[in-house]
């Protein structure tokens, strides 16, 4: 253990000491006699329909919202053990989220649609907004959520109110604001894989028309997986860990009794590990890989998967900052009956530089440096929003309009280690001998060496690649919702977006590919120089059966010296399109409700921020169209004993169109335009609570059979996308049919005026795949995940004491599952040339936290 870690840990044991301290000595100053806090069993009763959402702009109660939304209080995310996205997973059927190759790649799926990959070309699916702020991409907000009030999950497009490209849903987060009275409360945590974390905020007036609020945090964990660096040069022995700080101040100002402003500024900072991988099946590659890294290639005999050994020769390093100021003003004025006007305005950054060793093994491959000038993504977003909002006697109204400016900056880097040459070539070599020809002078090390005439000509920094993409986007809305009768609703949304891009590349090969370019210059030439100097007589049917597949290996796209200084001219796009939605709600009495909806959503289309080439050639259109999606909705909305058990059911039908696909083709990420996919099912929520005193059930399940169209393009599996011919009529990868949610959270007072609460959370899938080629070796069993938190605490809520354990069972799952690259030369399933890899959720972790508050 470091000097500086052990120093954190003193001082987080001194602050944890101190905090049992404060609540004891407040609790014993108060005196139990004095009843300060009434125990929990005589704390005022709220029925379950009271729970209110903001899924319209505007606060209504959850039963009379004619939209699919799980709500997730605060207490109900802290005893679930949810600090971010992914964690949201365990409450919220048919919602799934991964992580990849880094934090930027966290996707978010709802009814088995999302957006998959790396690429940051593509917008986000699932759209995160946290107070009002739209995020550019899932991942840019996958980090500590901090002190939340609640969070709505919205299902299905929705595009109207929530800012741009939410075709598949919303994640609405609404912070924990200041108060004008004053409010403390912290707390420490202590878990296995040496996780420690402290938080804390404090909460007061500064006068009586301005209040603050202040959270900090700061967490460390340990790797998940233990990393086996072969040769090096890399450094690091565990991976996946956790090291950041966090901090989050909030401003309320009331200059008077019809004005609101928030101010809130931000600011998160990791610094860590991410995502080591590990080989479950080995090809034939795997004893040359072995070789090459010293015996410490891919795995060791009786390695399981369980264990997360990863066999990786270059460090996995990310450095993240996200930062942003925004402020709300909010004016109940006297214009149209008391209309009420909403501006929210915000500047964000957010950039990550992520080192990576690209081949996923120990020996020396492929890599990026984990530094800013190599390896780089930020986004720069400013955001206007303006809202109106009134109502008449049979009118709720809403008019709006939006603006975002959003610059996205991408340096990508792909660098070439000192076994690369030696490993491709002997490959190239291989195939050579498999034609059965004889070879007089074998050595397949220089093969490569002695086809270009060049000594050394794959290494180093090969492909360096710099894109700038601006966006602009401005939008005018409106939602309105007629009440027709005392019983009908009818609502009607419509919003216009107009979209721009321009997108800047510039490529270069720093150390110039020199083998790749001088076999462009006479590929045939090369070739046979290449076969004589292994003593095979280099004759014209020989020649034209190698060296297409010989000059492609030479110049994959990383190192293909066609890129070098290649500036292709400015792409730009415009798309202007209609989206909106119409909803008839019937109250057949107090208790049901049902509705109709239709709604349209668009996500908007992009580029492909990679290299992307035609033959060797590279290409100077990486554009992709937007996506379209018309989605239909019939639900009930039920409320039962007397508003304590709501029971909402809905079933969905949504028909996409140019889906956009990010698929994995072995070498690079192709976005390929998909014509149809379709998602139908029934999503059902219930939550009751019951008669027995401090006993709440919470349960969801969901079916959603989600499939491609059978219409694709044959000329998407050509060569080398031919491993995507699984898509027609499939479901798509991470598209299980059956999805559900469990929890039960019990709280009872007993003596000394104690209080002990205890929470179980489940979340079971049923069988999916986890590739985007949907190879039959890629696919997951069903897979339950089981958190449980058990509490001792005052019954005033000044202290507690949690015992918590996350995926309990253990559960090992796919979070993501590859055909390693350069080590799987087949698309044919079943071949034992492919070597396949995989990422797992993260294992059992258990630990002890202590909270404390005051009043």
């Amino acid at each position: 253990m470091t000097e500086q870690r052990f120093a954190r840990r003193v001082l987080g044991l001194a602050v944890l000491w101190a905090l049992c301290s404060s609540a004891y000595a407040q609790e014993s100053a108060q005196g139990s006699a004095q009843n300060a806090g009434a125990p929990s069993s005589q704390k005022e009763a709220k029925t379950l329909d009271a729970i209110k959402v903001v899924a319209e702009k505007r606060e209504e109660k959850i039963q009379d919202v004619p939209i699919v939304v799980n709500v997730l209080p605060a207490q109900q995310l802290q005893d679930a053990g949810v600090r971010d996205i992914k964690d949201l997973q365990i409450l919220v059927p048919s919602m799934n989220a991964t992580t990849t190759q880094n934090a930027m790649s966290t996707t978010v799926r709802i009814w088995n649609v999302g957006t998959t990959g790396d690429n940051p070309g593509l917008e986000s699916s699932v759209g995160v907004v946290i107070d009002g702020v739209y995020r550019p991409r899932t991942g840019v907000a996958y980090g500590d959520l901090g002190e939340i009030d609640h969070i709505e999950v919205l299902k299905g497009p929705q595009g109207t109110l929530f800012g741009k490209n939410t075709s598949a849903g919303v994640i609405n987060i609404i912070t924990a604001q200041p108060e004008f009275v004053q409010h403390a409360q912290a707390e420490a945590t202590l878990g296995n894989y040496g996780a420690w974390g402290l938080s804390g905020s404090y909460t007061n007036a500064l006068s009586d028309n301005v209040a603050f609020r202040v959270y900090a945090a700061d967490r460390e964990r340990d790797g998940f997986w233990d990393v086996v660096n072969g040769k090096g040069p890399g450094t690091h022995n565990t991976d996946n860990n956790e090291h950041y700080h966090t901090f989050r101040g909030q401003l309320l100002w009331k200059p008077s009794d019809t004005v609101k402003v928030d101010f809130s500024a931000d600011y998160t900072d990791r610094n860590e590990n991410c995502c080591a991988t590990s080989a479950y099946i080995e090809g034939s590659t795997a004893p040359l890989i072995n070789k090459l890294a010293g015996g410490k290639g891919i795995a060791a005999p009786g390695d399981n998967p369980a264990d997360r050994v990863a066999y990786l020769n270059r460090d996995t390093t990310q450095a993240i900052k996200d930062k942003g100021v925004s402020a709300t003003v909010t004016w109940d004025t006297s214009w149209l009956g008391g209309a009420t006007f909403t501006s929210v305005t915000a500047d964000r950054s957010w950039n990550a530089s992520t080192g990576g060793d690209l081949d996923f093994t120990g020996a020396d491959l492929l890599y990026r440096n984990g530094n800013r000038q190599q390896s780089f993504n930020g986004f720069r977003t400013f955001s206007q929003e303006f809202r109106l909002a009134g109502k008449t006697d049979s009118v709720d109204w809403l008019v709006g309009a939006f603006y975002a400016d959003e610059v996205l900056n991408r340096n990508n880097s792909y660098g070439l280690g000192t076994d690369y040459e030696a490993y491709l070539s002997t490959l190239a070599f291989g195939g050579l001998a498999a034609t059965g020809v004889p070879i007089r002078k074998p050595n397949p090390a220089a093969f490569f060496s002695q086809i270009s005439g060049v000594t050394n000509g794959f290494t180093g920094l090969s492909g360096l690649d710099h894109y700038r993409q601006s966006t602009k986007s401005g939008a005018l809305f409106t939602n309105n919702t007629w009440h027709a009768t005392d019983a009908l609703d009818l609502t009607m949304g419509l919003r216009y977006t107009h979209d721009s891009k321009q997108l800047q590349s510039q490529y270069s090969n720093p150390n110039g590919t020199p083998a790749c370019a001088a076999v462009l210059q006479n590929p045939a030439a090369h070739v046979a120089a290449g076969l004589k100097a292994q003593g095979v007589t280099p004759t014209p049917a020989l020649i034209a059966a190698l060296a297409p597949t010989i000059v492609g290996t030479m110049c994959l796209p990383w190192s293909n010296a066609n890129f070098a200084n290649f500036q292709p001219p400015n792409q730009q796009m415009t798309e202007n399109e209609w989206t909106g939605t119409l909803k008839a709600a019937y109250h057949w009495n107090d208790q049901v409700m049902t509705y109709v909806s239709g709604a349209r959503g668009y996500k908007s289309g992009g580029y492909n921020l990679d290299r992307v080439q035609n033959g060797v050639k590279p290409a100077t259109d990486t554009s992709f169209p937007g996506e379209f999606v018309n989605s239909y909705e019939l639900g009930a909305k039920t409320t039962w004993l007397g508003g304590n058990l709501l029971w909402n059911s809905t079933l969905f039908y949504q028909d996409y169109k140019n889906y956009q696909f990010n698929g994995f083709l072995g070498v690079s990420w192709a976005v390929l335009s998909i014509p149809t996919l379709t998602s139908k099912g029934l999503d059902n929520e219930l939550m009751w609570q019951t008669g027995i005193q401090g006993l709440m059930l919470q349960a969801g399940l969901t079916y959603a059979d989600t499939r491609f169209g059978k219409n694709i393009p044959g000329a998407l599996f050509q060569a080398p996308a031919g491993a995507l011919n699984r898509l027609p009529g499939a479901h798509p990868s991470f598209a299980p049919e059956w999805s559900g949610t469990a929890g039960i959270t019990y709280e009872k007072d007993i003596a000394h005026n104690l209080l002990v609460r205890f929470n179980i959370s489940a979340k079971y899938t049923s069988s999916e795949n986890a590739g985007t080629d949907l190879m039959p070796e890629k696919d997951q069993n069903p897979f339950t995940v089981v958190n449980a938190r058990v509490g001792l605490g005052s019954s005033d809520g000044r202290w507690m004491v949690e015992l918590w354990g996350q995926n309990l069972t253990n559960a090992l799952y796919y979070e993501v599952a590859f055909n390693n690259p350069l080590q799987s030369p087949s698309v044919a399933s079943r071949s034992p040339q492919n070597t396949f890899g995989a990422g797992y959720g993260d294992p059992r972790t258990y630990g002890l936290t202590l909270r404390v508050k005051t009043d």
